[in-house]
């Protein structure tokens, strides 16, 4: 990095907050907002004299100039990276990209500079679909990596060397926890937490979660995750047998049943649907039977035993664990938290 452009000289940290044109501006701007608010808006209010300000934020972009990102939200970058002071921490917030898309070979200086950065031994944390750059950059071949679940086949595809894990909010790539990445859409809000309470202290980290409502994701992303995603391959036979178990999956015997339909060996048709789906054939049939669950907690007051019967788990039990599982959630607290409000009142299934 060359010429510095600012120096605090007041012991403030340095957080340097990326910006390009697929950045999510509510993402880019809120962080941009908790950040400086740290260490004085609660003080503020309670009016307080002991006020402080302990980041420098500064948004850097590849130039120092001004442009559109997501949805032609203005940015003004403060530096270039090529001109940027040294950074305590860069932070990459979400990008507005497709889980059919690239950014390979885009940035290849900001890469660079992200490469320098972690190499001096700063701190690099990411929001969201952050965490595609840092996979683009190679910063985490090797390690353990979240974004949004949406993008776990993106990983899998462009980025097979990233342990990707869609469940936990927040995942550490290194063991001293230099990388760090979250998870879903508005896991800056648990980024920004958990920035200020490691460089600051926990307890301005609990004094801006009050004043910003802020919410930590204790539960991470499964439960908000679709079980059903639709994956892109060419193998007509398990594009068939797909659209089938869409309309048997409730029956008991779908698997048997399955395996006629598609008048294949047994062996073939599972090693041809788990290479072309990622999944194998008694997933598939649990995620399409859970996620009717989910839709049947949501927006029903059946009991959890009676929805169990229905998705063609007569083993209540068996399906509880599964259920917890795959979404992180025992039935009930899941219906606690995603049932309509007009249906709190009423009583619900354990």
């Amino acid at each position: 990095m060359a010429e510095k452009t600012t120096d605090s000289g007041s012991g403030q940290l340095r957080v340097l907050i990326l910006a390009i044109p697929e950045t999510a501006g509510s993402a880019l701007y809120g962080m941009v907002d908790v950040l400086n608010a740290a260490g004085n808006l609660w003080q503020t209010l309670v009016r307080s004299d002991a006020g402080f300000n302990p980041f420098e934020v500064n948004i850097v972009s590849s130039q120092k100039q001004v442009f559109s990102c997501g949805n032609r939200i203005p940015v003004m970058p403060d530096c270039a990276i090529d001109t940027a002071a040294d950074a305590d921490i860069i932070i990459l917030p979400e990008l507005w990209l497709g889980p059919d898309q690239s950014i390979k070979g885009r940035y290849p200086q900001i890469m660079d500079w992200l490469r320098q950065h972690y190499q001096q031994g700063g701190f690099i944390y990411s929001a969201c679909s952050g965490s595609i750059m840092l996979a683009e950059s190679g910063l985490l071949d090797g390690c353990s990596a979240t974004s949004h679940w949406g993008y776990q086949d993106l990983f899998k595809q462009q980025y097979p060397l990233v342990k990707f894990t869609p469940g936990p909010n927040l995942v550490f790539a290194d063991a001293n926890g230099r990388i760090v990445t979250a998870g879903g859409t508005t896991s800056w809000h648990d980024l920004a937490i958990h920035i200020i309470s490691r460089h600051v202290s926990t307890g301005e980290a609990v004094r801006i979660a009050k004043v910003y409502l802020l919410k930590w994701h204790g539960e991470g992303q499964l439960p908000y995750a679709s079980l059903n995603l639709n994956v892109l391959h060419n193998d007509s036979v398990v594009k068939k047998c797909e659209q089938w178990l869409k309309d048997h999956y409730r029956e008991k015997d779908a698997l048997p049943k399955v395996l006629l339909y598609a008048k294949l060996p047994e062996r073939t048709l599972k090693r041809r649907f788990k290479a072309a789906t990622g999944h194998s054939l008694v997933t598939y049939i649990q995620n399409l039977r859970i996620e009717e669950a989910k839709q049947l907690l949501e927006s029903t007051q059946l009991t959890t035993d009676d929805i169990s019967v229905q998705i063609s788990y007569e083993d209540t039990s068996f399906f509880r664990r599964l259920f917890k599982r795959l979404t992180g959630l025992s039935p009930s607290q899941y219906r606690r938290m995603f049932q309509p409000l007009s249906a709190l009142g009423k009583d619900q299934g354990k």
